[in-house]
């Protein structure tokens, strides 16, 4: 069974990370240099929110296409969902369509160790499948035929 953990190493440990009272014209400027989704918003060390081009978009429909002086705090989803290394990737792929979330905070215990998003999730479910299948063509290509079988 696949687990977060696995995800991660496959996708390295980048953390892009922001406290609730930056600006957010500064997420802004982040999230698009960066080629990110999301920030993790943490605050004194703790887990605080989650920012996604989701509230961004809202935000700026909202208020004619500026960010004004506002801070993530005013827009950041405060309840975030998050899961730890060992969970099973069945359970993230359930949890991101049951929230409607494209990226997950990956939690030891306080200490935050990556974000999973669904592009991440795809990706290596797919490679899973394709080792899978190669080790089937292995052990069918492996495979005694019957004249082998009948002299064991």
């Amino acid at each position: 069974m696949l687990k977060v953990s696995e995800v991660l190493r496959v996708k390295g440990n980048t953390l892009y990370t922001a406290t609730p009272d930056m600006p957010i014209i500064k997420a802004l400027e982040t999230m698009s240099e960066q080629d990110i989704g999301s920030l993790v918003i943490m605050d004194h060390g703790l887990l605080t929110g989650m920012l996604t081009f989701r509230e961004i978009i809202r935000h700026l429909h909202g208020n004619n296409g500026n960010t004004g002086d506002n801070t993530i705090r005013s827009i950041m989803d405060d309840a975030p969902v998050s899961v730890s290394p060992n969970t099973d990737a069945d359970e993230v792929q359930r949890l991101m369509l049951e929230k409607h979330a494209r990226y997950i905070p990956v939690m030891d215990g306080p200490m935050l160790l990556g974000v999973i998003s669904f592009y991440d999730m795809a990706q290596a479910i797919v490679a899973a499948q394709q080792f899978e299948n190669n080790m089937l063509k292995a052990y069918i290509r492996d495979w005694p035929s019957d004249s082998e079988a009948a002299a064991t």
